[in-house]
């Protein structure tokens, strides 16, 4: 098995994704988490100065979707048929959009609270967030799983980006009954669940 290192800044972020697929492959890796001080002098080692990163054998890969792909194929989250796969890729595709909308307009700006508060409530949730529940939720409750006949990355995606929001959004899932149970059932895995509840505390 090749050795690896993931390395990203002392958060969740977007290295979470590969981190839950490492834990529920029972993948060993390397947990390099850069603290902001010494970020400055890391940044010169980094492709792009950019993380995170994955150190496989001591060859860099970037770009946290590519990353997390790659960890879920060797955990065996990503079905063989190509059209399944897609389908994976679409929806953490479309989580991920969300997650940068609410990094940027939200978590990471400097707006005022207020305004935080009203971009979040009349723009993200009415128009990305909502929509994109009643979709979902439609889907799966007729599933066990979002794509295939078991877990997929896809489904670890919907569990980790989901229940982050909804854990900041109390009542988010009031309407998406069968959302929530899906973020339950994932995080009630006992890889996922371990990994939940040993992992670093950190804000974001």
């Amino acid at each position: 098995m090749p050795e690896y290192k993931l390395i990203y800044f002392n958060m969740q972020g977007r290295a979470e994704l590969a981190r839950w697929c490492f834990a529920y492959g029972g993948i060993p890796y390397i947990d390099d988490r850069i603290e902001g001080v010494n970020w400055a002098e890391r940044k010169k080692e980094m492709p792009g100065g950019q993380v995170p990163v994955l150190m496989v054998d001591g060859k860099p890969l970037p770009e946290s979707l590519a990353i997390a792909r790659y960890v879920a194929k060797q955990a065996g989250l990503v079905p063989k048929d190509d059209l399944e796969a897609a389908g994976c890729d679409a929806i953490v595709d479309a989580l991920s959009g969300i997650m940068a909308e609410v990094y940027q307009k939200v978590l990471m700006s400097k707006a005022e609270p207020a305004e935080k508060q009203r971009i979040m409530g009349e723009e993200i949730i009415p128009n990305k967030i909502n929509p994109f529940l009643n979709r979902l939720n439609e889907r799966l409750s007729t599933r066990e799983w979002f794509i295939s006949d078991k877990t997929t990355w896809a489904d670890l995606m919907v569990a980790y980006v989901v229940g982050s929001l909804s854990a900041k959004l109390p009542g988010l899932l009031k309407d998406y009954p069968s959302v929530s149970k899906h973020v339950q059932k994932v995080e009630s895995l006992d890889s996922i669940k371990k990994w939940i509840s040993t992992r670093p505390l950190t804000p974001i």
